[in-house]
């Protein structure tokens, strides 16, 4: 059996604290205050390693759905990086951004992300990659029978707005990527940090969403079967995501570091088995005991709840 961990929002609090002088006059002032008034108090250090040594240790590919850092501040990048990297030593690594990675206008200017976790973004198939200032997006390891393919859909918003755009560039490379033989021939696992639904209404959509889910949906239409997941929700989640010929699973990992009495909340990592011919055999949920000692396995369902 192929694993594939799955972990997200790990939102990385530096341990050298918070860079006051990077702060003032622009978003990070509002990030600041969450993590004075709520973030720090429910974001547990301690879990988070203990959820990346676990997940690391379980599966052949172990995937970051965005959200990796908290403020985008160089401090918190390293500590991230720092952490991913002792994860490599025991799997192949894969992350993607999130709104939270690309932060300000500044951030995506100066390539802060792919500067960073270059690691970890590594393609076998790089001449469908574009040069984006997040990195080089679609990426795509092909590890077993799964085709790993990350897309970028980070950008930077103003206060209070957190919602996510892939763009059509990227979907139409996504488009031509898909087609690939060593693709075809493989289970593809798409990986984007929002998430491809979004039922609200538009307005909310475009404040806290995907803002082209439905042309997301519309680039995946072609494939019988595969994964997209996603983070952002911080709760487990899983729904089928239905297309011309077959059906997708879409599953949606918790905050990888999340204190939380809610076992669908709580920190973790979600475990997909796939077999030799690239079928979904297991979707299940870790989630990590409420005195942070061990793991509890959970099947996750369509109804979005591990039971």
């Amino acid at each position: 059996m192929f694993r594939i961990a799955h972990v997200s929002d790990l939102h990385v609090l530096a341990s050298t604290g918070v860079e006051l002088r990077r702060m003032i006059f622009n978003k990070r002032i509002t990030g600041f205050a969450n993590v004075a008034f709520k973030r720090a108090r429910v974001y547990r250090r301690d879990f988070l390693i203990r959820v990346l040594e676990t997940a690391s240790t379980s599966a052949d590919h172990l995937v970051v759905t965005g959200d990796i850092t908290n403020l985008s501040l160089e401090s918190e990048y390293e500590e991230a990086v720092a952490l991913l990297r002792e994860a490599a030593r025991s799997t192949l690594v894969t992350v993607i951004p999130g709104n939270h990675d690309i932060y300000l206008p500044v951030t995506l200017r100066e390539r802060r992300f792919p500067f960073h976790f270059e690691p970890f973004l590594g393609s076998d198939l790089p001449e469908f990659a574009l040069d984006l200032p997040a990195g080089r997006f679609p990426s795509v390891r092909l590890t077993g029978p799964a085709a790993v393919i990350g897309l970028s859909s980070a950008v930077p918003r103003p206060p209070f707005v957190s919602a996510g755009i892939v763009g059509e560039p990227q979907l139409e490379a996504l488009s031509r990527l898909l087609q690939h033989p060593e693709v075809v021939r493989r289970t593809p696992v798409i990986l984007v940090h929002h998430s491809p639904f979004d039922l609200r209404v538009r307005w909310e959509q475009l404040r806290g969403g995907l803002v082209d889910a439905a042309a997301l949906r519309e680039a995946l239409q072609p494939l019988a079967r595969g994964l997209v997941l996603y983070g952002h929700h911080h709760e487990r989640r899983l729904q089928p995501l239905p297309t011309r010929s077959g059906a997708l699973q879409a599953a949606c990992a918790s905050a990888a570091a999340l204190d939380h009495a809610s076992p669908r909340v709580r920190a973790g990592f979600n475990l997909y088995g796939l077999d030799e011919a690239g079928t979904v055999r297991t979707l299940e949920a870790r989630v990590l005991a409420p005195d942070g000692r061990g793991f509890e396995t959970h099947a996750l369902t369509p109804s979005g709840s591990p039971t």
